[in-house]
Formats: structure tokens, sequence, C-alpha cells
């Protein structure tokens, strides 16, 4: 985030909001300015791909589900929408750490090389996909699922807007995977905002309704969580999922079953 941060200091925010006397690298600015970036980043995000998604990707049949609730739509942008700025505040001291140079982020892609790039990007979606799985499996222990993720699971066919429609808890809880990998091992901060992006975009693509894995050659359904997997999930409260890939589902010997369509919108049923 200091790339965002230098860039938005340099053209926005010392030339047009803070006053000269206030120096850029003192941590009360870099917090203020990191909370408002983060979230306002995080609205772009969620509005605008979840709309993109809606409009072109997601098959408006499912909203005829008869578990599909009224205003659902409404209903997850209201609480996306709420839950950004909590969820925001939780990682500020994450970011803020980073910033200040207490992560192992670097600059220069020569300083490790390219193969190592992709062993830390490879080590990332790993490491992300296991974490995210056991805190997922966590979050539906009996005493912590009706606190913190029940709330998610009121959409029970979801849409691309229920993406971020979660507890702020249990959003930052699922995150934090992804923060805690830069303090652990060393990975490009280019690639860092990259896979921040797409961590985002396949949240809400798990959510489209649109079933490409199925589509797809039985072998990439087993190594890629689509949606699928996800609606499997939300309909029927069952299959543990990881994020984009499935290796922490494999690795914890868990079997996602392929979704039955039969239980969604009647026109679904054609696309296996």
């Amino acid at each position: 985030m200091d790339l965002v941060l230098a860039a938005a200091d340099e053209y926005i925010l010392t030339p047009h909001v803070y006053p000269a006397a206030w120096p850029a690298d003192d941590v009360y600015r870099q917090a203020i300015s990191l909370f408002f970036i983060t979230m306002l980043g995080g609205y772009v995000l969620y509005l605008s791909f979840a709309t993109l998604s809606y409009h072109f990707i997601y098959d408006k049949e499912y909203m005829k589900h008869p578990k599909f609730l009224k205003n659902q739509i409404w209903l997850e942008m209201k609480v996306s929408c709420s839950a950004i700025p909590v969820m925001t505040l939780l990682t500020l001291p994450v970011f803020l750490a980073e910033v200040r140079g207490y992560s192992f982020l670097y600059d220069d892609l020569d300083e490790y090389g390219y193969p190592y790039l992709a062993f830390s990007i490879f080590c990332f979606m790993m490491f992300n996909d296991m974490a995210i799985y056991w805190i997922h499996r966590w979050l539906h222990h009996p005493l912590v699922y009706k606190h913190v993720h029940k709330l998610h699971h009121k959409w029970l066919v979801p849409s691309p807007f229920a993406s971020h429609a979660f507890d702020p808890l249990d959003g930052f809880l699922q995150s934090t995977p992804y923060h805690i990998f830069i303090f652990l091992m060393p990975l490009q901060k280019v690639v860092y905002l990259g896979l921040f992006v797409l961590v985002n975009f396949w949240t809400i693509s798990i959510h489209d309704g649109d079933f490409v894995m199925d589509k797809m050659p039985r072998w990439f359904e087993k190594i890629v969580n689509g949606a699928a997997h996800h609606t499997d999930h939300h309909l029927f409260l069952r299959s543990t999922t990881a994020s984009i890939l499935r290796s922490g589902t494999t690795l914890a010997a868990r079997t996602v079953s392929r979704v039955p369509l039969r239980a969604l919108a009647p026109s679904t049923t054609s696309r296996r």
C-alpha cells in the first residue's frame, strides 16, 4: 500500500488536502490517509466488479428462486456498504505496519529474481487457501457461526452483491491470511496489490452463479473453487471451501460435491 499512499500524497493529499506543515511520514497522517484510501478503494472494487458481474454474467432467473429474498440485491448492498468501513478500520494496523516498513514487501524484481517471484505467488496461493479453509471451517463452529458468519449465509441464493455482505469481523478474519503472508515471506509490492485486486474479484465471481467450472474438465474443477462449489455451500451449508483454489479443501481431506443445480433456478439445469 505504500505505492498507493505515495501516489495519493504526491498528486492529491499533499497539494490539496493536508497542511504543508504536516509531514507525509507522520504516523497519524498515514493512518488517516490509509483509512480513506482503503475504504474508497473497497467501495470502488466492490461496486464496480459486482455491478459488471450482475449485468453481464449473473443469470437473473436466480431471482425467481423461492429462497431468493425480497429486495435481496438492495439488502446485500446495504450490508456490504456498512461493513466496508469497519473492515477497513480492522485492517488499518496491518496496512500501517506495511507502509512503515515492517513487512517483507520489496520493490525491485531483480532483488530476488523471477523464479522466486513465481515461487512466492505459489506460496501465497497455497498459504491463503489453506488458512482461509481453516478460518472458514472455524466460522462454522456452532459457538461462532450464529454470532459472526450466519449473516453471510442469509443469502442462500447469492448474487454478486453478496460477495462482501457479511459481518465486518467475518470479512476481516477471512482476509487475515492475505495480510499475514507479507510478514512471513518476501513478496513484490505490485504483485501484492495485484493479488489484492484478484482476491476481491474472485470473491465476487464465486457469488455470480455462473457455473463455468461445470463446463470445464473434471480435473480442472478439482483444482479451482468456482461459483458451483460456493453456491452449494451457501444453499446447503456443506462443503466448507477455501478461496481461489481448492487446495485448502483438498489438503484438509474434504470433498466438495458438484452443486445440485436442480435445487436452483429452473433455467440453470440445462447448463450441465
